[in-house]
């Protein structure tokens, strides 16, 4: 785990903004959401 990823509750906050009725997805996006945080604050390319 990293210092940016999400934790519980600011995952289950997320997922209300989300499109419940969406497709399922062919990628975790606590994963992907992890990854941009994780871009963000290191400044990776």
């Amino acid at each position: 785990m990293y210092q940016t990823d999400l934790t519980e509750t600011e995952w289950q906050y997320i997922t209300k903004v989300l499109n419940p009725q969406a497709r399922k997805r062919k990628y975790d996006l606590r994963m992907i959401w992890n990854a941009i945080f994780y871009l963000v604050k290191t400044g990776c390319q």
